[in-house]
């Protein structure tokens, strides 16, 4: 006997339902997906949607680490590349404190330089100069910082530093001075302590039968030659060769200056020569100078 089912019915309609589902799903790729109703994506996103900017009333006041200042928002925006403008643009928060004013977590000390030369361009005294520049430097203001380094005494200073410049050792070298005088006293448990610094211009050393004039001695010689004239003088620190109209005298008082500039008590003496020989009549003559290093 033979049976008859309605097996190849099923098939042919599951095949089908197959079929219709593959079609739905190409259309489905085939069209843009559509966002759920009710979903923020259905309307097109503004960059501003969730940063609103802020705005600001026509007279600011600031609170500029606890010293409060009263200023035009025009003042503030006076050059559009620096910080202030882009703090007051309304594009960042600003906190206020307990009275309303706008906060700025930095020393106010110098802050009224700064308005004062946003208002009209004046500059501060001379004494402030430093001080200033450094504020004009947090807050960006490109102009003021032009100013600022064509006055005394920020001029003479990049001209000190392009002389320092010859010497890329030259920051090294100080905090090798600190250490070792800070080392020794403590050691001794003394208020001051000396060491012995090698300043020299000249690479070749000064015999009895050369005299170097205006301070600059050339030799040629070979390089085999050269190196009979290496050494190390006997000191704790040594600063040179350079190539410069600066002398040694110039470079002590550099290196004076910027201890003194961290609250460091130097002075320095010449105590005379390395005079170590060398070869034939050829001796070091490379000035000794002894340091005291005070600390209290």
């Amino acid at each position: 006997m033979v049976v008859f089912s309605a097996t190849g019915d099923t098939d042919k309609a599951n095949d089908a339902d197959a079929m219709s589902s593959t079609d739905r799903a190409e259309d489905h790729l085939r069209k843009p997906a559509s966002p759920p109703a009710g979903s923020a994506v259905s309307k097109p996103l503004r960059p501003s949607l969730d940063v609103q900017e802020q705005e600001f009333p026509e007279v600011i006041s600031l609170n500029v680490g606890g010293m409060h200042f009263t200023t035009r928002l025009s003042t503030l925006r006076r050059y559009e590349d620096t910080m202030l403008a882009a703090m007051f643009s309304g594009r960042h928060y600003i906190p206020r404190d307990a009275d309303g004013r706008y906060f700025i977590d930095r020393d106010g000390t110098y802050f009224g330089d700064i308005l004062n030369f946003l208002r009209e361009g004046e500059l501060p005294h001379r004494d402030r100069v430093c001080a200033v520049h450094r504020e004009a430097q947090y807050y960006a203001i490109g102009p003021l910082l032009e100013s600022l380094e064509d006055i005394q005494p920020l001029t003479g200073e990049k001209v000190r530093q392009a002389f320092l410049d010859l010497l890329p050792y030259y920051r090294d070298n100080l905090e090798r001075i600190v250490e070792i005088a800070k080392l020794r006293a403590m050691q001794k448990k003394a208020r001051f302590a000396k060491l012995k610094v090698c300043v020299y211009k000249e690479e070749m050393p000064i015999t009895p039968y050369e005299r170097p004039l205006f301070n600059s001695l050339r030799f040629e010689r070979s390089e085999s030659e050269v190196k009979l004239f290496e050494h190390h003088c006997e000191v704790d620190v040594s600063f040179g060769p350079w190539e410069a109209v600066a002398d040694v005298y110039d470079l002590l008082h550099c290196i004076v200056s910027d201890l003194e500039e961290r609250g460091i008590s130097a002075e320095q003496q010449c105590i005379g020569v390395c005079d170590k020989h060398l070869i034939n009549h050829y001796y070091c003559k490379r000035p000794i100078y002894e340091f005291k290093i005070t600390w209290w």
